[in-house]
Order: structure tokens, then C-alpha cells, then sequence
């Protein structure tokens, strides 16, 4: 009887996992914060507020900033901590089923997928570039790569030359969000004239 292989645990990945969940977890307490402070104080700015361009307060006190009904933040602060608590897991060893990993997929499809759409509200119908908010985009998008490539690797979608692919790109992570970070950059430059502003 063969002895089976145990797999490398995914340290990397693991840490990632936790930086982004810690640093999109403080964007969003801080934004609700924010938003908790204009509710007391109608009328007054809030601590990201810079310029006209560079704010928060449009887009928390727009209809943008509370699609549910109630402040977007609120979703992060309850959404970050479930990547937390997956990379400790990791770390600490923790091997899950692929379904899991298929539903934890989804929810960052549904995080980039929601964000790309804030991006596209921010720039083109508010006109403004959210400090706090632009932690968050800055987070998700890498996260939705490397959680994607990592679900490959897992065999999620079956197929060994799958799980090779995946595990080859996951080095150029790095690259395709830079690129990510450059097509936002270039749509804001474009819509907002961002370099005039400083």
C-alpha cells in the first residue's frame, strides 16, 4: 500500500490571507466610524476628506455608500474577518473540503465583483477617489487572485494540468495586480484629470 503525500501547507497564501483581512478589517472600522461621526455631527467633514476629489463623505452619504440599506463598511466588518480566520487556520494546519474552498471562491467573486462596481460609481457618477475605500479595492483585488489560483491548486475543478497552470501563475500575482492597479489608475486619470489636482 502506497504511502500518501502530504501536501504543502500554503504558508504564503495563509499570510496573505490575514494581512488582507486585517488591513481591509481597519479600512472598514474606519469608514463606519466615519459615517457614525456624520450621522452625530450632520454637515461635518470627515478625517479623510483632503479635497474635492480625494474624500469620503460623498461616498458614504451616498446612495452608493448604503446599498443594503445600511453603510457598506458594515459588510466589511463582518466579511474581513472570515479570511482571518481561514489563514490562522491555515497556518495552524487546517485542511478544508473543496466545496469549502468553491463557497470561500464565491464570496471573493462577489467581493471583486461589488467592488468593481464601487469603482465604477466612485469615478464616474461621484467623481471622487475614497481614501478608505481605495484600502479596500487595493486588497480585494489581489486577494481575488490569489484565492482563485489557490482553489485551482486545491483541485476544485478537476484535472491535474489545472492544478500545474494555477500553481505556476500564482507567482505572477504580483503582476496582474499591478496591472489591476494600472487600468483604475489610467480610468481615473482619464474621467477625473487626477494630476491636475496636486
Amino acid at each position: 500500500m502506497s504511502e500518501s503525500v502530504t501536501p504543502r501547507r500554503p504558508v504564503v497564501v495563509a499570510i496573505w490571507l490575514i494581512f488582507a483581512g486585517v488591513v481591509g478589517w481597519i479600512a472598514a472600522f474606519s469608514l463606519t466610524m466615519e459615517r457614525f461621526h456624520q450621522l452625530q455631527n450632520p454637515g461635518a467633514a470627515a478625517s479623510c476628506d483632503f479635497s474635492v476629489l480625494v474624500q469620503c463623505s460623498t461616498n458614504l452619504q451616498s446612495a452608493q455608500g448604503s446599498v443594503f440599506g445600511f453603510p457598506n463598511p458594515i459588510i466589511g466588518l463582518g466579511a474581513w474577518i472570515a479570511p482571518i480566520v481561514v489563514g490562522m487556520a491555515l497556518l495552524a494546519g487546517a485542511r478544508f473540503a473543496k466545496w469549502f474552498w468553491a463557497l470561500f471562491w464565491l464570496g471573493f467573486a462577489g467581493a471583486l465583483t461589488f467592488v468593481i462596481w464601487l469603482i465604477a460609481q466612485s469615478i464616474f457618477v461621484l467623481a471622487t477617489l475614497c481614501p478608505w475605500c481605495m484600502v479596500t479595492w487595493s486588497v480585494v483585488i489581489p486577494s481575488f487572485f490569489v484565492v482563485t489560483l489557490h482553489v485551482l491548486r486545491e483541485g476544485v475543478v478537476p484535472g491535474a494540468r489545472v492544478r500545474e497552470v494555477a500553481d505556476r501563475l500564482m507567482v505572477w500575482v504580483p503582476l496582474m495586480t499591478l496591472a489591476a492597479y494600472v487600468v483604475v489608475a489610467v480610468l481615473a486619470q482619464a474621467r477625473l484629470d487626477v494630476l491636475a489636482q496636486f
